[in-house]
């Protein structure tokens, strides 16, 4: 079937015969609404590595006052900020402490320890995604020529669709602390824990020494994530982002999208949550499904051990997932609305009818 593009107002939409495409496999397929891209299209600029563009620094400085931190620092990526995160926090030989199932250990090409020569220590976490705090103190390693220094403990919030407690994180943070070592927050999806919480930006971000905030998943914008810490903290960040290729000029164009998601596209995360629920709801009927949900993602995992054929199937339907195993992620975000929701449900029930 033919795959093409229509425009609706200022936003692109992919249809497949005549439908809607649903793209599932991330939120970070989305497009620029309408609104961002005005956003975009009159922000002013200036050179950015000359620290003169005025909506990269209008971006960094409402992240900072966000998250309760000194300074932030626009960056192209969520795997480069945490890469000059643990860059700023370890040196060479040095050891981070981490969850065996987090973005930084799995997701970013061992960054720290290829590039930053690092050693990752991985810690299993448990059904929520969690540590605990004596998983953490025996971890850390003794004043002893044989071991790598421990130097840093690095958390995540959300972990896959799994708001993480407050209260957890800070008694984790808490721990490493106490024995001298630096905590860093991959806040990749954040705000949905923000909001699937009830519980401030800043109360969230308040034990970690440096935060990582994604701008380009649940909030919508087209690239872009802010890391934020102390001044001197992200002044080697600057030097670090500049290290690794990561210096833009006229970077006001993606910054300006990156504030107007934070400006409007924080409080309708609750709708992809919502939405999420309702689609579990949706197939729990299907009795060859285990399914799981929290805030905007949706895990089903096939009895039937049939993830390609169903990926296939939705796929000729025009709705597109990623065929995991043993469980599919179903990612809601800004891109899905109730119709769209309706129709996933109809079409997964009737593959299962087959």
């Amino acid at each position: 079937m033919k795959s093409t593009y229509h425009t609706m107002g200022s936003s692109q939409t992919a249809t497949l015969s005549g439908k809607k495409v649903i793209d599932l496999r991330s939120d970070t397929v989305t497009r620029p609404t309408a609104g961002m891209y005005d956003a975009m299209m009159s922000a002013p600029v200036g050179d950015d590595v000359y620290g003169d563009d005025e909506s990269v620094n209008r971006l960094e400085s409402s992240v900072a006052e966000l998250l309760g931190k000194e300074a932030s620092l626009f960056v192209s990526s969520g795997t480069q900020s945490n890469l000059i995160a643990v860059l700023g926090h370890c040196a060479r030989g040095d050891e981070l402490i981490i969850g065996d199932d987090y973005h930084i250990y799995i997701d970013e090409a061992g960054g720290p320890s290829v590039l930053g020569g690092i050693a990752m220590c991985a810690l299993p976490t448990d059904h929520s995604g969690g540590l605990t705090v004596s998983q953490v103190e025996a971890a850390i390693k003794p004043d002893d020529i044989h071991c790598p220094i421990s130097r840093l403990l690095c958390l995540e919030n959300t972990v896959h669709g799994k708001a993480q407690s407050s209260d957890q994180l800070k008694s984790l943070a808490n721990a490493a602390r106490a024995a001298g070592l630096m905590v860093h927050l991959d806040g990749a999806r954040l705000m949905n824990a923000s909001v699937a919480l009830g519980q401030s930006p800043k109360k969230m971000a308040e034990p970690f020494d440096s935060v990582s905030l994604c701008l380009s998943k649940g909030l919508g914008a087209p690239v872009g994530t802010v890391l934020s810490g102390t001044k001197a903290f992200i002044r080697r960040a600057r030097r670090d982002r500049k290290l690794l290729g990561g210096g833009t000029r006229q970077a006001g164009i993606l910054a300006a999208a990156g504030s107007y998601a934070l400006d409007n596209h924080v409080e309708r995360l609750a709708e992809d949550h919502s939405n999420a629920k309702r689609l579990a709801e949706g197939l729990s009927s299907i009795d060859r499904l285990e399914i799981s949900q929290q805030t905007n993602m949706v895990f089903i995992s096939p009895s039937d051990g049939r993830q390609a054929k169903l990926q296939s199937y939705l796929s000729d339907h025009g709705i597109v997932i990623s065929a995991g195993v043993p469980s599919i992620r179903l990612v809601m975000h800004l891109d899905v609305n109730e119709v769209d929701l309706e129709r996933i449900i109809d079409t997964i029930q009737q593959f299962y009818r087959h």
